[in-house]
């Protein structure tokens, strides 16, 4: 909501401007916070634009490298033991995202009400998941929460560079993709049916790997549209049907199941659980309650079960690694292995940190071996494929200009 006010300063100097708040009292409260003497406060009155550019309010979201610089400055500002009220008020003012600023303005207006910041980050699961609400309830407990958000800055800055990578990594084979089709459909649709209206002409026989082509050519365009909008309703079935969870429970299990792809991403799940089950350790959470916890930000429900299982049998006093040991399909012997010395030693945080350090390395290197392979791959594969379609064009060409001689 955007306000018109009337203000005066500390000097008596009169301001007139525009403030943007989730209500008319945070709206005050901000003011105020700023030195201001309010005297009048008006909403904006909504004109058609604006209404119209709300709508796509449903489409903004809060980017992870944003939560971590929010999270890195919280801890910055709570080191300098700064009121929660005056840090967020801050926050609010330097976010440019003005859907997280909102967001901020609202947060603020609940934690002046009374409600912890644990509870004020629960009521807003569209930008904080379970591991970030119990994290900070965790260093609430400990009176720790400089220390807190500054492992949570740390442990979002390490996901996000290596969620990076991997979208990084497959830019380029999507890139050659994308031109082999742009490529492909210039030859069938332009080229091709342009060079056999010149040499049908000529009464000559058009080879069988030109037939092929030109035939592929009416197909596409006699059922091209019925295909591409059956593919179309397809994806959205597909992405419909894996939203639901037995479709994302089939899901994870498959991908499980594919070669080279299985080793890829188990190593890069048993990432995710010794991440986010050091970062709650260190934030002083209970065992049990931090796994149960990562169980639910693991991303494979495959991976949830085995984490949430382990969970009973600690309340049990089993040890982890003890229960882990009873998949080897999904945990590694290294990881199991790191787990028992780190029981041991009675340092499970320290081993946990070492094993993030050496499987994202080691998903880094797979992943560009992966790259190494795939590339020449593709370009080999395309490029036989443009050669043969190339070769069709060139036969009766060549047939033609023998025949004129």
């Amino acid at each position: 909501m955007r306000f018109n006010y009337k203000a005066r300063t500390k000097d008596g100097e009169v301001q007139i401007g525009i403030v943007e708040s989730s209500s008319k009292e945070a709206a005050v409260s901000v003011l105020q916070s700023a030195g201001l003497y309010v005297t009048s406060l008006e909403e904006e009155q909504p004109s058609f634009f604006s209404s119209f550019s709300r709508r796509f309010r449903l489409f903004e979201r809060v980017s992870q490298k944003e939560l971590v610089a929010f999270s890195r400055q919280i801890s910055i500002l709570f080191s300098s033991e700064i009121p929660l009220i005056d840090i967020l008020t801050t926050l609010a003012k330097q976010t440019k995202n003005s859907f997280f600023r909102e967001k901020i303005l609202e947060m603020t207006e609940k934690v002046e009400g009374g409600m912890s910041l644990s509870e004020t980050f629960n009521s807003f699961p569209e930008i904080f998941n379970s591991f970030y609400v119990h994290t900070v309830k965790a260093g609430e407990s400990a009176g720790k929460l400089s220390e807190v958000f500054s492992y949570l800055a740390n442990s979002l800055e390490k996901d996000y560079e290596f969620s990076s990578k991997i979208k990084g990594a497959m830019i380029y084979p999507i890139f050659i993709l994308v031109v082999f089709v742009a490529v492909l459909s210039l030859m069938l649709f332009w080229v091709l049916p342009e060079m056999t209206k010149i040499v049908s002409q000529q009464n000559i026989e058009l080879p069988f790997v030109t037939k092929m082509f030109l035939n592929l050519s009416d197909f596409l365009k006699k059922w091209g549209l019925f295909l591409l909008l059956t593919f179309f309703f397809l994806i959205i079935f597909i992405f419909a049907y894996l939203k639901t969870k037995e479709g994302k429970n089939v899901f994870d299990r498959f991908i499980l199941k594919i070669p080279f792809l299985n080793s890829l991403l188990r190593k890069i799940y048993l990432t995710r659980f010794a991440l986010n089950l050091s970062t709650l350790l260190s934030g002083g959470l209970p065992i049990v309650r931090c796994l149960e916890i990562t169980s639910k930000i693991v991303g494979n429900d495959v991976y949830e079960k085995i984490i949430l299982e382990t969970a009973e049998r600690v309340k049990r006093g089993e040890k982890i690694s003890a229960f882990l040991e009873n998949y080897p399909q999904e945990m590694t012997p290294l990881f199991i292995q790191m787990l028992v010395v780190g029981e041991k030693t009675g340092r499970l945080n320290f081993v946990l940190r070492n094993i993030v350090d050496f499987y994202q390395k080691d998903v880094e290197r797979s992943l560009d071996s992966f790259l190494h392979i795939l590339e020449p791959l593709l370009i080999v594969i395309l490029g036989l494929v443009v050669g043969v379609l190339v070769g069709s064009i060139i036969i009766p060409i060549y047939q033609m200009s023998t025949n004129m001689f």
